[in-house]
């Protein structure tokens, strides 16, 4: 936000902050606003009428409005704001906590606008310049009564009881205190007002010299004055130093956009190709010498869609876009660019480049068939078959060199063989006496 531009509360700022509930607003029941240099609540009463929690702190809204239609709506966190009074939350009947920490809440009395909140538990006013006011505490326990907690601390009975004496004279010390805050602040809005011209014409002079580099000294010293001189802690001071964040940063930018960044060198002059690896991904390149060609595996990410990747093969290099960035590697070998391929692995998402080589012979690799796995009758039936088929081999008995080991026997066939030494012949006086034993 420049010096009189706002930022308000639009639909598509709400819709992009209810991813959570599939991007409809309707049926929102919390949604976080916080950071968004808010300088106007608006339009959230009517487009988010489910809404229980509401975060919208660290914002620059100077006031609290349009949220009166929020009934259901039981946190609502508005810390770190340029709010001066509590008011417009009647309607927010479900209202449980407040937190209005570090704000400028400095009317103390405006806290009597909660008394229709019957439901509201907790208060928190840490951080604002009425928690200055003597007998801040008491006054707003007893105005409250259905509050339970105040500032993070637990109200018990006892302090309840305690606040309801001299209440009076509570009251009247508060109201003086609130008179004299008020009338400090129209006199710090009015030395704003009578500075404010002057500082703007400052503010821009030195971001002049700093887009044009003309005085650096210059602006450095606005600069430091700017953050150096002491100044009260009001709406006014707060929404000045986020404005000049946010022209320092817009001064910024316009120098990186009339400073473009330098062409990356991909080609030298001499025409010399470089490797380059902008996207920083991991790569693995290998020659497969069986089938004369080079493989370039890319690990792009798993779930980036291959509309945005773009390859350009050339015969000493290969060059892939990856989301705007260039990965180019040179190819220990000249490749054939028309005969390339590209392909994602869709296990890995990896982008793998085939790229043949110009010169040599493919060598073809033979596949090795697997035996098929048959039966056991199978088995056995091709056993049979093999024993039943075998042959002796042929020979031509003149080319022979060995001995003949087949014809070494008799001439008449061999009678049956015994067992056992042929016993000696018996002596002509001898006599078979079977009583006698065999010898052995």
């Amino acid at each position: 936000t420049g010096s009189g531009k706002m930022v308000f509360i639009t639909e598509d700022l709400v819709r992009r902050r209810a991813e959570h509930n599939e991007f409809e607003i309707f049926s929102l029941e919390e949604v976080s606003l916080h950071q968004q240099d808010i300088e106007k609540i608006e339009h959230i009463d009517r487009w988010c009428r489910e809404l229980k929690i509401l975060y919208l702190q660290n914002n620059l809204i100077p006031r609290i409005e349009n949220l009166g239609r929020l009934k259901k709506l039981e946190y609502l966190n508005l810390a770190l704001n340029n709010i001066e009074v509590i008011e417009n939350l009647e309607g927010c009947e479900s209202l449980q906590k407040l937190d209005l920490t570090v704000n400028f809440v400095g009317v103390l009395t405006s806290v009597e606008s909660l008394k229709h909140n019957i439901h509201l538990r907790e208060l928190f006013l840490v951080g604002n310049p009425c928690i200055e006011y003597e007998g801040y505490r008491q006054y707003v326990v007893a105005a409250l009564p259905q509050l339970q907690w105040l500032d993070g601390t637990e109200i018990y009975c006892s302090e309840r009881i305690g606040a309801s004496q001299g209440l009076e004279e509570v009251r009247r010390r508060v109201a003086e205190q609130e008179t004299e805050y008020q009338r400090r602040r129209r006199k710090k809005k009015e030395e704003v007002q009578s500075k404010e011209a002057g500082e703007e014409k400052q503010r821009k002079l030195g971001f002049i010299a700093h887009c044009s580099q003309e005085d650096q000294e210059q602006v450095e010293e606005v600069e430091r004055a700017f953050w150096h001189t002491p100044c009260s802690f009001t709406p006014e001071s707060r929404l000045q130093a986020h404005r000049h964040l946010e022209e320092q940063r817009k001064a910024k930018e316009a120098d990186k956009e009339r400073k473009p960044k330098p062409l990356k060198t991909l080609i030298t002059a001499e025409g010399r190709v470089l490797n380059v690896n902008e996207p920083k991904l991991d790569f693995s390149l290998t020659e497969d010498e069986d089938n004369n060609r080079i493989i370039l595996d890319l690990a792009v990410y798993r779930h980036m869609d291959t509309s945005l990747m773009d390859v350009d093969v050339q015969p000493t290099f290969a060059r892939v876009r990856v989301k705007g960035k260039i990965f180019q590697v040179v190819l220990p070998a000249e490749v054939k660019p028309d005969s390339s391929t590209a392909q994602r692995s869709q296990t890995t998402g990896h982008l793998v480049l085939t790229m043949p080589r110009a010169e040599g012979e493919i060598k073809v690799t033979k596949t090795v068939q697997r035996p098929r796995r048959a039966s056991a009758s199978s088995c056995s039936t091709e056993k049979n078959r093999k024993t039943k088929d075998s042959e002796w081999l042929e020979v031509d008995p003149s080319k022979r060199s060995s001995v003949d080991i087949t014809s070494i026997i008799r001439a008449s066939p061999l009678e049956t063989s015994r067992t056992g030494a042929r016993p000696p012949a018996a002596s002509d006086g001898f006599v078979d006496d079977p009583d006698v034993p065999p010898l052995i």
